[in-house]
């Protein structure tokens, strides 16, 4: 065994049994407690369990990777990302945490009907497979390499520790789970990021050293192929830029997943400042993100360019035996560098290993290594437990007793919930181990999803007190069966032929057209149809309003 996998171990293990204590420790017997912690986290842990939760596989592990090979393009995935959970966070959370209960679908059934609560139901279940065969398959990239264990093997494990933690305490257990999680991934990404800033500029904060490489990493992009670090618009064109950040951030504010966590406080005071503290925690990794991707592609381009394949760096061997680095075997000197398979490169990189081999590349000692995997199981893992959370309660909480067992006790709705959850990670596995592109873009597909389905619903449901049951429910499935099918147009999947874009539009931008879609329709069948309720709209005014409104004092003007 190599030092390496040594070090990993190490810090696999012991981060493995810290998540299981306190997965024992949580544990909980009621539904309330499952599905969303007893309304009873502390502001400052559940900012970090929602950094957790968002900071997924593809945010660790991918997105620095994207950064590094569409340069400035890359910068779409900072820009939804970040500017979508500061939407949720002011236009969203605070609303749905005043109104309570368990679930997203629980909103759109009370604030619509039983038929949009279905719909939403089955939406939530779809967005969260989509997403979470990316965290499945980036825990499996980590077991992969670091432990020498199949892909596939790598996918189970992970399962395995998400199944006991996940299903013992469900909300609960996951949150304190993900507060130590957050733990690790944020020391896993930052001590590599500061190393490698230290011994590249002499400035030991990324944030602001990277800059200083920017100039040379243009010209070693230009000499081995690859478009310039810094200009825009190389790989997509304009129009997708747009569509895809827009998707990204819209998305965001509607992905059930995230949306739970604001759940889980005490008081609605308390959703702004986990709001608050979760957008400090992610900004530590946000910010670091482009200088991991600018110095660790400087670094590759610099260890690579001109050098024999016979004699190339440590890190290209021993990432080459998981399949996701080549070597063109008809050359003898590497004078290309590409992510794409397709493009005939003398070296092939997929985007998803960068960040955890980013220390090998920079030559950082091998416990550095070590801690980098257990942050990306870390980030995988905290995600997925969340989206099985989510599968969990729309299969059992919001179509299973709603419809088959409506006078089930608590302890049996709380056995339902975990064997759904059990039933949802088999089908991640599954799924996990042949996802369908990288796992940043596979995410972005589930972004798209919540685009075109959630969003819409959510805000006219908020803000809009006209937008009725029949509008809503039309718009949700023409909004997310429009972005679904251009996705299946445009992608090699369940043995379709991929058709050339329109427009230019990827299907990761498609999204946003399809939440376009969905409002345009809601809107226009709203309003030939009869409007809600009196009740509806009384509830909307009660979400909306921290308290009753004053009537005016006498003589006063309107």
């Amino acid at each position: 065994m190599s030092e390496i996998q040594i070090w990993t171990t190490i810090f696999i293990v012991l981060s493995f049994g810290v998540y299981m204590t306190i997965a024992w420790r949580s544990r909980v017997r009621e539904t309330e407690g499952f599905y969303v912690a007893g309304h009873g986290v502390p502001t400052i842990a559940n900012g970090a369990a929602i950094g957790a939760d968002w900071m997924s596989a593809a945010s660790f592990i991918s997105m620095a990777g994207l950064i590094a090979f569409l340069g400035y393009d890359g910068s779409i995935y900072l820009m939804g990302w970040t500017g979508g959970y500061v939407l949720l966070a002011l236009l969203l959370a605070p609303y749905l945490r005043k109104w309570g209960k368990y679930t997203v679908p629980e909103f759109v059934g009370d604030r619509y009907s039983e038929l949009v609560r279905t719909i939403s139901a089955v939406a939530a279940i779809i967005v969260s497979f989509t997403y979470v065969v990316g965290q499945m398959n980036g825990g499996g990239i980590v077991f992969s390499r670091f432990l020498n264990v199949d892909i596939t093997w790598g996918v189970i494990i992970a399962a395995v520790v998400i199944f006991v933690y996940a299903v013992l305490g469900g909300m609960k257990s996951i949150t304190w789970t993900q507060v130590a999680q957050y733990t690790v991934l944020i020391i896993a990404y930052l001590i590599p990021a500061v190393a490698v800033a230290q011994t590249m500029t002499g400035i030991p904060i990324p944030q602001v050293s990277f800059g200083q490489i920017l100039s040379g990493l243009n010209d070693l992009s230009v000499e081995l192929g690859l478009e310039v670090f810094t200009d825009p618009f190389t790989s997509r064109p304009m129009l997708d830029i747009f569509l895809v950040t827009m998707a990204l951030m819209i998305g965001t504010a509607g992905l059930p997943h995230v949306i739970i966590r604001f759940y889980t406080t005490k008081t609605v005071r308390g959703s702004r400042w986990s709001a608050f503290w979760a957008l400090f925690f992610i900004a530590l990794l946000y910010t670091t993100a482009p200088a991991v991707g600018a110095f660790t592609k400087f670094n590759l381009l610099q260890g690579v360019n001109g050098t024999s394949t016979d004699n190339l760096p440590a890190w290209v061997q021993n990432w080459a035996a998981t399949g996701l680095v080549s070597v063109n075997e008809n050359a003898d000197v590497v004078n290309s560098v590409s992510n794409d398979p397709a493009a005939g490169a003398d070296l092939t990189v997929n985007n998803d290993i960068l960040v955890l081999a980013s220390p090998e590349i920079a030559g950082l000692p091998a416990p550095i290594v070590g801690l980098v995997a257990a942050g990306g199981l870390a980030a995988a893992m905290s995600t997925a437990a969340g989206l099985l959370l989510v599968i969990s309660s729309s299969v059992s909480h919001d179509l299973y007793f709603r419809y088959f067992r409506k006078t089930a006790g608590d302890h049996e709705r709380l056995f339902a919930g975990r064997i759904a959850m059990a039933l949802a990670i088999v089908v991640a596995v599954i799924a996990g181990i042949n996802p369908p592109a990288f796992v940043a873009q596979v995410v972005a597909f589930a972004f798209g999803m919540a685009a075109s389905s959630f969003f819409p619903a959510i805000v006219l449901g908020i803000f809009w007190k006209r937008c009725n049951a029949i509008g809503a429910a039309a718009g949700m499935i023409i909004g997310l069966g429009f972005t679904i099918t251009y996705m299946l147009y445009t992608l090699e999947v369940f043995g379709l032929s991929a058709h050339d874009y329109i427009l230019g539009i990827s299907p990761e931008g498609i999204g946003a057209v399809g939440a376009l879609v969905n409002a345009v329709v809601t809107v226009v069948v709203s309003l030939l149809t009869p409007a809600p309720s009196r009740h509806v709209t009384d509830m909307v005014e009660s979400i909306r309003y921290p308290s009753p409104r004053r009537s005016q004092p006498s003589g006063a003007a309107e």
